[in-house]
């Protein structure tokens, strides 16, 4: 059997679901091969799981997931969650909480945010990173869901991100806190990197690592590999200093090997 057959082969027996919507766009280097499964991931991956077992990290108590307000009607709910997600772009899970929590104070929906001042908005959001930018998306997506989504927001990934200021990752997020539907991964720069770390991949970019991802990763692994990865890199797998010493990958990682 042809190489080629092989790996379509190992393609079909480990996908069976159907590719993203929005892999058509994605550019892959053309040493990616799709479907083909990492031999050592699972051991991997119930290391990380075992070893998050306490749910310490920042992500844990104050990641965007926590942050909507569950006591608001549901369209207001999933407004909150995509704008938490809008939020945390380069901004750690501690500022956006903060920003969040003076938006809800303030009143956090679709019409008290066209209402608001840009001035106001971008003060109150002042502590997460181009609050100034940020503030222009949420006006100028609150603004779109109140014409187009009765105060709603879109129920499906390409809806998502064609609103301003919100990319696949949070379109991803947003779907699975929002909607409870998860139909993809949300892969930001902590599951990028630690995934190419662990040797999983070869990818340049998040975009990439996702559309990967999603085409040999079990499904059921899906809702739950975002929030493994971010939190293990907020507390051990860090990009500039891992704690490699003492991890349980440190025998099966490219990086860890160096401590045995």
């Amino acid at each position: 059997m042809k190489s080629e057959e092989v790996i379509a082969a190992v393609a079909a027996a480990v996908v069976d679901t159907p590719p993203s919507p929005l892999r058509k766009s994605v550019s892959l280097p053309k040493w990616v091969k799709l479907g083909v499964a990492p031999p050592l991931w699972k051991e991997q991956y119930d290391n990380i799981v075992a070893m998050r077992a306490a749910r310490s990290a920042p992500v844990d108590s104050v990641g965007c997931c926590k942050l909507p307000d569950a006591s608001q009607p549901p369209p207001i709910f999933r407004f909150q969650a995509l704008v938490s997600l809008m939020l945390s772009s380069q901004t750690k899970d501690e500022m956006t909480a903060k920003a969040m929590r003076a938006l809800q104070a303030h009143g956090l929906t679709p019409q008290h945010m066209v209402d608001v001042p840009t001035a106001t908005l971008s003060s109150l959001i002042s502590c997460v990173g181009f609050h100034n930018r940020k503030a222009i998306y949420i006006k100028e997506t609150s603004k779109i869901l109140l014409e187009k989504y009765g105060g709603d927001i879109p129920s499906s990934i390409e809806g998502l991100v064609a609103l301003p200021g919100v990319g696949p990752k949070m379109a991803h997020l947003t779907m699975q806190t929002a909607w409870n539907d998860t139909v993809g991964i949300g892969v930001d720069v902590h599951v990028h990197r630690i995934c190419n770390t662990l040797g999983w991949m070869k990818t340049d970019n998040p975009e990439q690592t996702r559309v990967v991802l999603e085409s040999w990763l079990p499904r059921e692994h899906w809702s739950d590999i975002n929030l493994m990865m971010v939190g293990f890199g907020q507390q051990r797998c860090n990009a500039k200093k891992p704690v490699c010493e003492d991890c349980l990958n440190r025998t099966v990682c490219p990086v860890g090997r160096k401590y045995r």
